[in-house]
Protein backbone atom coordinates (compact mmCIF):
# COMPACT_ATOMS: atom_id res chain seq x y z
CA UNK A 1 0.00 0.00 0.00
CA UNK A 2 1.27 3.45 -0.80
CA UNK A 3 0.12 6.37 0.61
CA UNK A 4 0.89 10.04 -1.47
CA UNK A 5 0.67 13.16 0.63
CA UNK A 6 0.51 16.63 -1.89
CA UNK A 7 1.84 19.15 0.53
CA UNK A 8 4.96 18.92 2.71
CA UNK A 9 3.72 21.41 5.36
CA UNK A 10 1.76 21.62 8.31
CA UNK A 11 -1.22 19.64 7.78
CA UNK A 12 0.78 17.08 4.99
CA UNK A 13 3.86 16.18 7.30
CA UNK A 14 1.50 15.59 10.05
CA UNK A 15 -1.06 13.57 8.40
CA UNK A 16 2.50 11.76 6.66
CA UNK A 17 3.94 11.28 10.42
CA UNK A 18 0.53 10.02 11.66
CA UNK A 19 0.38 7.26 9.01
CA UNK A 20 3.62 5.98 10.32
CA UNK A 21 2.42 5.50 13.60
CA UNK A 22 -0.85 3.87 12.57
CA UNK A 23 1.18 1.48 9.78
CA UNK A 24 4.95 0.82 10.24
CA UNK A 25 4.85 -1.18 7.00
CA UNK A 26 2.94 1.45 4.88
CA UNK A 27 4.64 3.49 2.03
CA UNK A 28 4.78 7.16 2.59
CA UNK A 29 5.74 9.62 -0.14
CA UNK A 30 5.23 13.59 0.57
CA UNK A 31 5.74 15.94 -2.59
CA UNK A 32 6.16 19.70 -2.02
CA UNK A 33 6.55 21.94 -4.36
CA UNK A 34 8.91 24.37 -2.81
CA UNK A 35 12.62 23.84 -1.34
CA UNK A 36 11.57 23.70 2.27
CA UNK A 37 9.40 21.42 4.17
CA UNK A 38 8.23 21.66 8.00
CA UNK A 39 8.84 25.45 8.70
CA UNK A 40 7.45 27.45 11.09
CA UNK A 41 5.42 30.27 8.87
CA UNK A 42 4.16 31.97 12.17
CA UNK A 43 7.30 32.84 13.14
CA UNK A 44 8.36 34.62 10.29
CA UNK A 45 7.42 38.21 11.38
CA UNK A 46 9.22 37.63 13.86
CA UNK A 47 12.27 36.71 12.16
CA UNK A 48 11.50 40.56 10.10
CA UNK A 49 11.42 41.95 13.46
CA UNK A 50 14.76 40.43 14.30
CA UNK A 51 13.80 38.88 16.88
CA UNK A 52 14.50 35.59 15.43
CA UNK A 53 18.12 36.03 13.59
CA UNK A 54 18.24 33.34 11.46
CA UNK A 55 15.66 32.08 9.13
CA UNK A 56 17.02 28.49 9.37
CA UNK A 57 16.05 28.37 13.09
CA UNK A 58 12.07 28.30 11.77
CA UNK A 59 12.64 24.83 9.89
CA UNK A 60 11.73 21.89 12.51
CA UNK A 61 12.44 19.35 10.04
CA UNK A 62 14.52 18.42 7.32
CA UNK A 63 13.35 15.49 4.72
CA UNK A 64 16.68 13.20 5.84
CA UNK A 65 15.08 13.75 9.25
CA UNK A 66 11.93 12.12 8.07
CA UNK A 67 13.66 9.42 5.76
CA UNK A 68 16.05 8.25 8.41
CA UNK A 69 14.05 8.61 11.51
CA UNK A 70 10.32 7.87 10.36
CA UNK A 71 10.54 6.19 6.82
CA UNK A 72 8.92 8.69 5.06
CA UNK A 73 10.32 10.08 1.51
CA UNK A 74 9.89 13.63 1.04
CA UNK A 75 10.57 15.13 -2.10
CA UNK A 76 10.62 18.46 -2.58
CA UNK A 77 10.76 20.21 -6.20
CA UNK A 78 7.79 17.60 -7.03
CA UNK A 79 5.22 20.25 -7.87
CA UNK A 80 1.74 18.03 -8.76
CA UNK A 81 0.44 19.17 -12.10
CA UNK A 82 -2.68 16.40 -11.86
CA UNK A 83 -4.56 13.74 -10.22
CA UNK A 84 -6.21 10.67 -12.42
CA UNK A 85 -8.33 9.22 -9.63
CA UNK A 86 -9.60 6.73 -11.82
CA UNK A 87 -6.16 5.57 -12.49
CA UNK A 88 -4.85 6.05 -8.74
CA UNK A 89 -1.85 8.26 -10.03
CA UNK A 90 -0.45 12.14 -10.00
CA UNK A 91 1.73 13.37 -12.39
CA UNK A 92 4.61 15.91 -11.65
CA UNK A 93 5.65 18.76 -13.64
CA UNK A 94 7.83 17.26 -16.05
CA UNK A 95 5.35 14.27 -17.01
CA UNK A 96 5.93 11.62 -14.23
CA UNK A 97 3.85 9.54 -12.94
CA UNK A 98 3.03 8.26 -9.17
CA UNK A 99 0.60 5.70 -8.40
CA UNK A 100 -0.71 5.46 -5.62
CA UNK A 101 -3.44 3.51 -2.57
CA UNK A 102 -4.44 6.48 -0.86
CA UNK A 103 -4.31 10.19 -1.55
CA UNK A 104 -3.93 13.11 1.39
CA UNK A 105 -4.21 16.48 -0.35
CA UNK A 106 -2.45 19.20 1.77
CA UNK A 107 -1.82 22.03 -0.87
CA UNK A 108 -2.24 24.56 1.95
CA UNK A 109 -3.76 28.28 0.23
CA UNK A 110 -2.09 31.48 -1.36
CA UNK A 111 -2.36 35.09 -0.74
CA UNK A 112 -5.75 36.41 -2.14
CA UNK A 113 -4.60 39.15 -4.64
CA UNK A 114 -6.11 40.58 -7.79
CA UNK A 115 -4.59 44.14 -7.24
CA UNK A 116 -2.64 45.97 -10.32
CA UNK A 117 0.95 46.13 -9.61
CA UNK A 118 1.39 43.45 -7.47
CA UNK A 119 4.43 41.71 -8.92
CA UNK A 120 6.13 44.80 -8.69
CA UNK A 121 9.82 44.44 -7.56
CA UNK A 122 8.91 46.41 -3.88
CA UNK A 123 5.88 44.34 -3.32
CA UNK A 124 6.08 41.37 -0.82
CA UNK A 125 3.94 38.80 0.72
CA UNK A 126 4.50 36.91 3.74
CA UNK A 127 3.36 33.28 3.50
CA UNK A 128 6.44 31.02 2.85
CA UNK A 129 10.16 30.93 4.22
CA UNK A 130 11.55 32.50 0.79
CA UNK A 131 9.18 35.46 1.29
CA UNK A 132 10.38 36.27 4.74
CA UNK A 133 13.57 36.14 3.48
CA UNK A 134 13.54 38.16 0.10
CA UNK A 135 11.62 40.56 2.20
CA UNK A 136 13.88 41.09 4.75
CA UNK A 137 16.86 40.85 2.69
CA UNK A 138 14.86 43.86 0.77
CA UNK A 139 14.72 45.39 3.67
CA UNK A 140 18.92 45.28 4.44
CA UNK A 141 20.18 45.98 1.07
CA UNK A 142 17.31 48.85 0.01
CA UNK A 143 16.58 50.84 3.16
CA UNK A 144 12.82 51.50 2.86
CA UNK A 145 11.49 54.01 4.91
CA UNK A 146 7.84 53.63 4.47
CA UNK A 147 5.74 50.51 3.90
CA UNK A 148 2.08 49.98 3.25
CA UNK A 149 0.76 46.65 4.42
CA UNK A 150 -2.49 46.11 2.49
CA UNK A 151 -4.73 44.19 4.70
CA UNK A 152 -6.01 44.04 8.34
CA UNK A 153 -6.02 40.65 9.24
CA UNK A 154 -3.36 38.88 11.71
CA UNK A 155 -0.67 38.49 9.41
CA UNK A 156 -1.24 42.35 7.92
CA UNK A 157 -1.14 43.75 11.88
CA UNK A 158 2.37 41.49 12.70
CA UNK A 159 3.82 42.73 9.45
CA UNK A 160 3.17 46.50 10.08
CA UNK A 161 4.56 45.87 13.78
CA UNK A 162 7.81 43.98 12.32
CA UNK A 163 8.28 46.51 9.62
CA UNK A 164 7.72 49.58 12.62
CA UNK A 165 10.12 48.05 14.43
CA UNK A 166 12.71 47.87 11.46
CA UNK A 167 12.39 51.68 11.50
CA UNK A 168 10.03 52.27 8.91
CA UNK A 169 6.44 54.35 8.74
CA UNK A 170 3.55 52.22 8.17
CA UNK A 171 0.80 52.49 7.18
CA UNK A 172 -2.37 49.65 6.94
CA UNK A 173 -4.80 49.84 4.28
CA UNK A 174 -8.02 47.45 4.07
CA UNK A 175 -11.60 47.89 2.36
CA UNK A 176 -13.10 46.38 5.52
CA UNK A 177 -14.73 48.39 8.36
CA UNK A 178 -13.25 46.04 11.16
CA UNK A 179 -9.66 44.70 12.26
CA UNK A 180 -8.83 41.04 12.02
CA UNK A 181 -12.34 40.52 10.14
CA UNK A 182 -13.89 40.24 13.82
CA UNK A 183 -16.42 42.86 13.13
CA UNK A 184 -16.76 44.39 15.88
CA UNK A 185 -16.31 48.23 15.92
CA UNK A 186 -15.58 48.53 19.50
CA UNK A 187 -12.63 45.80 19.28
CA UNK A 188 -11.35 48.22 15.94
CA UNK A 189 -11.51 51.38 18.04
CA UNK A 190 -9.44 49.76 20.42
CA UNK A 191 -6.67 48.60 18.41
CA UNK A 192 -6.76 51.52 15.94
CA UNK A 193 -5.81 53.60 18.95
CA UNK A 194 -3.01 51.59 19.76
CA UNK A 195 -1.56 51.29 16.49
CA UNK A 196 -1.46 55.10 16.52
CA UNK A 197 0.29 55.22 19.61
CA UNK A 198 3.10 53.58 18.47
CA UNK A 199 2.73 55.19 15.14
CA UNK A 200 0.88 53.23 12.58
CA UNK A 201 -2.04 54.69 10.46
CA UNK A 202 -4.77 52.65 10.00
CA UNK A 203 -6.57 53.20 6.79
CA UNK A 204 -10.26 51.45 6.99
CA UNK A 205 -12.89 51.30 4.02
CA UNK A 206 -10.35 52.05 1.68
CA UNK A 207 -10.52 49.28 -1.37
CA UNK A 208 -6.79 49.09 -3.23
CA UNK A 209 -7.25 48.55 -6.89
CA UNK A 210 -3.97 49.51 -7.86
CA UNK A 211 0.13 49.50 -6.44
CA UNK A 212 2.38 52.24 -8.08
CA UNK A 213 5.82 52.44 -7.70
CA UNK A 214 6.15 54.98 -5.41
CA UNK A 215 2.52 54.93 -3.62
CA UNK A 216 -0.52 52.60 -2.80
CA UNK A 217 -3.74 54.92 -3.38
CA UNK A 218 -2.51 57.96 -2.03
CA UNK A 219 -0.34 56.68 0.52
CA UNK A 220 3.62 57.66 -0.56
CA UNK A 221 5.95 54.21 -0.03
CA UNK A 222 8.71 52.34 -1.22
CA UNK A 223 8.11 49.02 0.32
CA UNK A 224 4.12 46.86 0.36
CA UNK A 225 3.65 43.97 2.05
CA UNK A 226 0.14 42.42 0.76
CA UNK A 227 -1.83 40.62 3.55
CA UNK A 228 -4.99 40.17 1.77
CA UNK A 229 -6.41 37.27 3.41
CA UNK A 230 -5.69 33.78 2.03
CA UNK A 231 -7.58 31.29 -0.97
CA UNK A 232 -7.30 27.65 -0.82
CA UNK A 233 -5.11 26.14 -3.11
CA UNK A 234 -7.84 23.60 -4.09
CA UNK A 235 -8.18 23.90 -7.68
CA UNK A 236 -5.93 20.41 -8.50
CA UNK A 237 -8.10 18.55 -6.53
CA UNK A 238 -11.43 20.10 -7.91
CA UNK A 239 -10.11 18.82 -11.71
CA UNK A 240 -9.72 15.75 -10.46
CA UNK A 241 -13.40 15.36 -9.44
CA UNK A 242 -13.09 16.76 -5.59
CA UNK A 243 -16.20 18.46 -4.11
CA UNK A 244 -15.94 22.16 -3.34
CA UNK A 245 -17.32 23.31 -0.32
CA UNK A 246 -19.13 26.17 0.23
CA UNK A 247 -16.98 28.04 1.72
CA UNK A 248 -15.25 27.63 -1.33
CA UNK A 249 -12.53 25.27 -0.30
CA UNK A 250 -12.34 21.33 -0.13
CA UNK A 251 -15.66 19.69 1.31
CA UNK A 252 -14.52 16.98 3.70
CA UNK A 253 -16.29 14.84 6.37
CA UNK A 254 -15.28 14.49 9.81
CA UNK A 255 -12.81 11.80 8.58
CA UNK A 256 -11.06 14.57 6.75
CA UNK A 257 -12.30 12.20 3.34
CA UNK A 258 -13.60 13.94 0.34
CA UNK A 259 -16.54 12.72 -1.99
CA UNK A 260 -13.82 10.74 -3.76
CA UNK A 261 -13.32 7.19 -1.81
CA UNK A 262 -9.33 7.05 -0.81
CA UNK A 263 -8.97 10.41 -1.07
CA UNK A 264 -8.76 13.08 2.09
CA UNK A 265 -8.07 16.99 2.09
CA UNK A 266 -6.44 18.56 5.19
CA UNK A 267 -5.22 21.83 5.99
CA UNK A 268 -5.51 25.59 4.44
CA UNK A 269 -7.01 23.87 1.15
CA UNK A 270 -9.80 22.03 2.89
CA UNK A 271 -13.06 23.50 5.25
CA UNK A 272 -13.90 22.61 8.34
CA UNK A 273 -17.01 22.57 11.04
CA UNK A 274 -17.45 26.09 13.01
CA UNK A 275 -18.40 24.09 16.80
CA UNK A 276 -20.32 27.52 17.72
CA UNK A 277 -22.22 28.41 14.49
CA UNK A 278 -22.55 23.83 13.17
CA UNK A 279 -21.36 24.93 9.55
CA UNK A 280 -18.61 24.75 7.36
CA UNK A 281 -16.13 26.95 7.75
CA UNK A 282 -12.94 27.78 6.53
CA UNK A 283 -10.30 28.59 8.96
CA UNK A 284 -6.15 28.82 7.58
CA UNK A 285 -4.66 28.72 10.62
CA UNK A 286 -1.26 25.93 12.01
CA UNK A 287 -3.02 24.72 14.55
CA UNK A 288 -6.26 23.73 12.51
CA UNK A 289 -3.89 22.31 9.55
CA UNK A 290 -2.15 20.18 12.07
CA UNK A 291 -4.90 18.91 13.80
CA UNK A 292 -6.57 18.13 10.34
CA UNK A 293 -3.40 16.49 8.79
CA UNK A 294 -3.37 14.43 11.77
CA UNK A 295 -6.73 12.75 11.52
CA UNK A 296 -6.67 12.51 8.06
CA UNK A 297 -3.28 10.71 7.99
CA UNK A 298 -4.57 8.08 10.55
CA UNK A 299 -7.88 7.72 8.68
CA UNK A 300 -5.55 7.28 5.15
CA UNK A 301 -3.21 4.71 7.34
CA UNK A 302 -6.51 2.56 7.89
CA UNK A 303 -7.70 4.10 11.62
CA UNK A 304 -11.21 5.64 12.46
CA UNK A 305 -10.42 8.82 13.81
CA UNK A 306 -12.41 12.09 13.98
CA UNK A 307 -12.21 15.70 13.71
CA UNK A 308 -15.57 17.48 15.23
CA UNK A 309 -14.15 21.12 13.44
CA UNK A 310 -13.01 24.45 15.78
CA UNK A 311 -14.15 27.68 17.64
CA UNK A 312 -11.79 29.84 15.42
CA UNK A 313 -9.39 30.89 18.29
CA UNK A 314 -6.27 32.64 17.20
CA UNK A 315 -3.56 34.88 19.30
CA UNK A 316 -1.83 38.06 18.22
CA UNK A 317 0.48 40.41 19.83
CA UNK A 318 0.54 44.10 18.72
CA UNK A 319 3.38 46.12 19.63
CA UNK A 320 2.88 44.60 23.60
CA UNK A 321 -0.58 43.91 23.53
CA UNK A 322 -1.82 40.68 23.08
CA UNK A 323 -5.24 40.19 21.40
CA UNK A 324 -7.10 36.94 21.90
CA UNK A 325 -9.98 36.07 20.07
CA UNK A 326 -12.43 33.20 19.71
CA UNK A 327 -16.43 32.05 18.78
CA UNK A 328 -18.19 34.97 17.39
CA UNK A 329 -18.57 38.49 17.76
CA UNK A 330 -22.02 40.27 18.24
CA UNK A 331 -22.47 41.10 14.82
CA UNK A 332 -21.20 37.78 13.41
CA UNK A 333 -23.41 36.03 15.70
CA UNK A 334 -26.71 38.04 14.65
CA UNK A 335 -25.76 36.93 11.18
CA UNK A 336 -25.98 33.37 12.53
CA UNK A 337 -29.52 33.60 14.12
CA UNK A 338 -27.88 34.16 17.38
CA UNK A 339 -30.11 36.58 19.30
CA UNK A 340 -26.41 37.95 20.95
CA UNK A 341 -25.65 39.48 23.97
CA UNK A 342 -22.83 40.77 25.30
CA UNK A 343 -20.23 42.56 28.12
CA UNK A 344 -16.81 43.79 28.02
CA UNK A 345 -14.93 44.83 30.97
CA UNK A 346 -11.52 45.88 32.23
CA UNK A 347 -9.87 44.93 35.31
CA UNK A 348 -6.88 44.21 37.38
CA UNK A 349 -4.80 41.19 35.37
CA UNK A 350 -2.68 40.65 38.80
CA UNK A 351 -3.32 42.44 42.51
CA UNK A 352 -2.27 45.80 42.24
CA UNK A 353 0.74 45.29 44.52
CA UNK A 354 2.57 42.49 42.08
CA UNK A 355 2.05 45.84 39.76
CA UNK A 356 -1.70 44.51 38.62
CA UNK A 357 -2.13 45.93 34.36
CA UNK A 358 -5.65 46.56 32.50
CA UNK A 359 -6.82 43.41 30.99
CA UNK A 360 -9.74 43.61 28.59
CA UNK A 361 -12.15 41.01 28.60
CA UNK A 362 -15.52 40.54 26.39
CA UNK A 363 -18.35 37.91 26.30
CA UNK A 364 -20.79 37.07 24.11
CA UNK A 365 -23.87 34.68 24.47
CA UNK A 366 -26.86 33.95 23.24
CA UNK A 367 -29.70 35.93 25.05
CA UNK A 368 -32.36 33.04 24.21
CA UNK A 369 -30.16 29.88 25.68
CA UNK A 370 -27.86 31.40 27.48
CA UNK A 371 -25.51 29.39 25.86
CA UNK A 372 -21.35 31.41 25.17
CA UNK A 373 -20.79 31.87 21.78
CA UNK A 374 -17.47 34.01 21.80
CA UNK A 375 -15.02 36.00 23.28
CA UNK A 376 -12.15 38.54 23.36
CA UNK A 377 -9.40 39.30 25.88
CA UNK A 378 -6.44 41.61 25.82
CA UNK A 379 -3.85 42.83 27.79
CA UNK A 380 0.01 42.74 28.03
CA UNK A 381 -0.21 38.97 30.39
CA UNK A 382 -2.32 36.20 30.38
CA UNK A 383 -3.74 36.65 27.43
CA UNK A 384 -3.80 32.86 25.95
CA UNK A 385 -4.60 31.10 29.41
CA UNK A 386 -7.74 33.36 29.32
CA UNK A 387 -8.69 33.00 25.84
CA UNK A 388 -7.66 28.87 25.65
CA UNK A 389 -10.02 29.26 29.34
CA UNK A 390 -13.14 30.58 27.03
CA UNK A 391 -12.66 28.55 23.83
CA UNK A 392 -12.42 25.23 26.18
CA UNK A 393 -15.78 26.43 27.36
CA UNK A 394 -17.23 26.67 23.37
CA UNK A 395 -16.20 23.49 22.95
CA UNK A 396 -18.35 22.49 25.78
CA UNK A 397 -20.90 24.50 24.96
CA UNK A 398 -20.60 26.02 28.00
CA UNK A 399 -23.62 28.47 29.58
CA UNK A 400 -22.90 31.71 31.21
CA UNK A 401 -23.97 30.62 34.58
CA UNK A 402 -22.01 27.29 34.67
CA UNK A 403 -18.40 29.96 33.06
CA UNK A 404 -19.71 31.70 35.88
CA UNK A 405 -18.83 28.97 38.47
CA UNK A 406 -15.72 27.79 36.80
CA UNK A 407 -13.06 27.26 39.93
CA UNK A 408 -10.06 29.46 38.43
CA UNK A 409 -6.91 29.67 39.98
CA UNK A 410 -5.78 32.23 42.03
CA UNK A 411 -2.02 33.70 43.74
CA UNK A 412 -1.66 37.22 43.87
CA UNK A 413 1.73 37.13 41.22
CA UNK A 414 -1.02 35.50 38.77
CA UNK A 415 -4.20 36.98 39.59
CA UNK A 416 -6.82 38.21 41.63
CA UNK A 417 -9.09 36.68 43.72
CA UNK A 418 -11.74 37.33 40.72
CA UNK A 419 -10.24 36.67 37.84
CA UNK A 420 -11.05 39.05 35.18
CA UNK A 421 -12.89 36.53 33.57
CA UNK A 422 -15.25 35.57 36.27
CA UNK A 423 -16.31 39.07 36.63
CA UNK A 424 -17.11 39.33 32.78
CA UNK A 425 -18.81 36.13 33.36
CA UNK A 426 -20.66 37.56 36.57
CA UNK A 427 -21.94 41.22 34.49
CA UNK A 428 -23.50 38.71 31.42
CA UNK A 429 -25.24 36.36 33.68
CA UNK A 430 -26.82 39.65 35.59
CA UNK A 431 -27.30 40.81 31.76
CA UNK A 432 -28.68 37.81 30.94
Amino acid sequence: MRLVVIGGVAAGLSAASRARRIDAGLEILVLERGETISYGACGLPYYLEGRVRDAAELIVYTPEYFRKERNITVRTRAAVTEIAHARREVTLDGGERIHYDRLVIATGARPYCGIEGAELPHVFRLQTLADGIALKSYLAERLPQRAVVIGAGYIGLEAADALRRNGLAVTIIDSGACLLRRDDAELTAILVKHLKRYGVEARLGTRVRSIQPDRVEDSPCDLVVLATGLQPNAELAFEAGVQRGITGAIAVDERMQTNLGGVYAAGDCAETMHLVTGRPAYVPLGTTANKMGRVAGANAAGARERFDGVVGTCIVSVFGMGLGMTGLSVAQARREGFAPISVRIEARDRVRYFGGRPTSVELVADQKTGRLLGGVVMGERGVEGRINVIATALHARMKADDFERLDLAYAPPFSTTWDPLLIAAQQLVHKL
